[in-house]
């Protein structure tokens, strides 16, 4: 008889030989059972409110966020090789966000001590230190600035959002929404920033992320954005949407779907006639559907995104805004 065989007999031996175990055993076991997956359910991290931060979509497609953790982070002063010509102080600094850890630069214009600050969100495909151009300009005009790494570098999957939306799960366009709203938080914790002195600048995709902060966030004074616009949802009938659930998503990412809420913070646009990436067009119909107080300027280049030709008119209505 082979070894393995031999081996096999002798467990079933033992097996009907050995204690059997009661009904009421096998029940306080199965009850025990119940109760450690209830706790496991109740206290997962991963259902915790206070950890996850919890996001809801309104009937009308208006997201929220009706927690929003406290600022944590890190910050470390670099050498500035952005913009070596400024005495500015830059540091980069890293902060917790939906589970997250967001790079972001701050620049602080040399010899100030309470400086209005600006979140600023690059746009798709650009990352912190290649917007540090646009970052140097404006601390030369007094400003602060919190330049995000987005998530994706800004880039989106809207069709793969609408499926996180579709099963509850939170698509990664609301997080990227978050991470612009704790960058405001943090940028308000800095000892060197004015926290009642707050706007925040996109430009493009990056655009259209600080509008959705700017109107879920009324301690922020302002939105600019620089070659952008919203998607047009509004044209659609709801009524006659095949997919109920896509529609309201599909609202909740628009900018148009927020300019509403803005007031009082003043809405700003800044884009061009040739514009080859985001027609005038659109910018036009966005800054129509926004209400007081509002402001557009255009500019003449064959450009998408910020030209020097565009800085008088940040200028001024930083100026309003930051007073």
């Amino acid at each position: 008889m082979s070894r393995q065989n031999s081996g096999k007999k002798e467990t079933k031996r033992r097996a009907s030989s050995g204690t059997r175990i009661s009904k009421p055993t096998i029940f306080l076991l199965g009850f025990l059972l119940i109760l450690v997956g209830i706790f496991g359910v109740l206290y997962n991290p991963s259902n915790s409110t206070s950890s996850t931060a919890p996001w809801k979509v309104s009937d009308a497609g208006i997201l929220s966020f009706p927690e929003r953790e406290k600022p944590v982070f890190t910050s470390q002063e670099i050498e500035d090789v952005y913009a070596p010509e400024n005495s500015d102080t830059l540091k980069l600094l890293s902060f917790e966000s939906k589970g997250e850890k967001v790079k972001a630069l701050l620049r602080i214009p040399a010899n100030s001590s309470s400086s209005p600050g600006l979140v600023l969100l690059p746009g798709a495909g650009v990352s912190k230190e290649a917007e540090q151009g646009l970052a140097a300009e404006l601390s030369n005009m007094g400003y602060a600035t919190l330049t995000l790494d987005q998530r994706n570098l800004g880039g989106i999957n809207t069709e793969r959002d609408l499926e996180l939306f579709k099963t509850s799960l939170e698509p990664v366009e609301y997080t990227m929404v978050y991470d612009a709203l704790k960058a405001s938080d943090v940028l308000a914790a800095q000892p060197e920033i004015n926290p009642k002195k707050l706007a925040i600048i996109g430009e493009s995709n990056g655009g259209r992320f600080a509008i959705l902060a700017c109107a879920l966030n009324p301690s922020l004074k302002g939105v600019i954005g620089i070659s952008t616009s919203g998607y047009g949802t509004e044209e659609i009938d709801s009524s006659l949407a095949d997919d109920t659930e896509a529609y309201r998503f599909y609202r909740s990412i628009d900018p148009d779907t927020y300019l509403s809420t803005l007031p009082p913070a003043k809405f700003v646009l800044i884009h061009s006639f040739n514009d080859p990436v985001i027609s005038h067009d659109l910018a036009l119909r966005t800054y129509s559907l926004a209400k007081e107080p509002k402001a557009m300027y255009n500019v003449t280049e064959t450009t998408h995104g910020y030209t020097a030709s565009m800085r008088p008119y940040l200028e001024k209505e930083l100026a309003f805004l930051l007073k």
